[in-house]
Formats: C-alpha cells, structure tokens, sequence
C-alpha cells in the first residue's frame, strides 16, 4: 500500500470516528442535486437542528435545499425524521416532521 493510499485510509478513519463520537451521521447529501453540509457549517446546522427539534440523531444535511439554504434530517429517538430548514445565519425557517421511515409504520 503507498502513502497516499494509507493517507486517504486514515483520514477515512478519522471522519468516521469523529461522526460517531458527535452524533453526527457520516453519510450525508440527499438527492445528489445538492452537497452535503460540510466542514464548520455542518456543526453549526447540526447544532441548531438539534436545538430545534430538542435532540436526535443528524442523519443527512443538504446545502442548497429547494426549500432554504441548509437542510438537516434529524432522526428523533421515536423513529420520525424532522427535516429541519435553515438560513444561512443558521436560523430555523420552517420544519417538517416526515413521520417514520420503517415500511412496518405503513
């Protein structure tokens, strides 16, 4: 394996460790049409979703949403997903509670 290889492996490691240790869901992006929040704004949403909906589990971000600027999906411990709209001062503009997502609940 060269250093390049064992460089990207690390910092693979590194982002899901730290996904894990902060609530935060890795794997994010919605529809594909939209990226994913990243960096310091993907704390500062996650933050701010999480304050809004009184905590949960982040588990996909949208920057560039049809609806606001960021988008974060917050699992709740009951299983319903709330998205959550922000503006880009990561202020709450609107939510939508998506009910559960489990093919048993229909």
């Amino acid at each position: 394996m060269n250093r390049k290889t064992k460089t990207a492996i690390a910092a693979g490691v590194l982002v899901v460790a730290t996904g894990a240790t902060t609530g935060v869901a890795v794997a994010t992006g919605g529809d594909d049409t939209e990226g994913p929040i990243t960096g310091d704004a993907l704390k500062q949403a996650s933050d701010a979703a999480l304050e809004f909906t009184g905590g949960g589990k982040v588990t996909d971000t949208e920057v560039g949403d049809e609806e606001s600027y960021y988008e974060v999906e917050v699992t709740l411990g009951n299983g319903d997903q709330v998205d959550v709209q922000l503006d880009k001062a990561f202020q709450v503009v609107d939510s939508k509670n998506e009910g559960s997502e489990d093919p048993a609940d229909d």
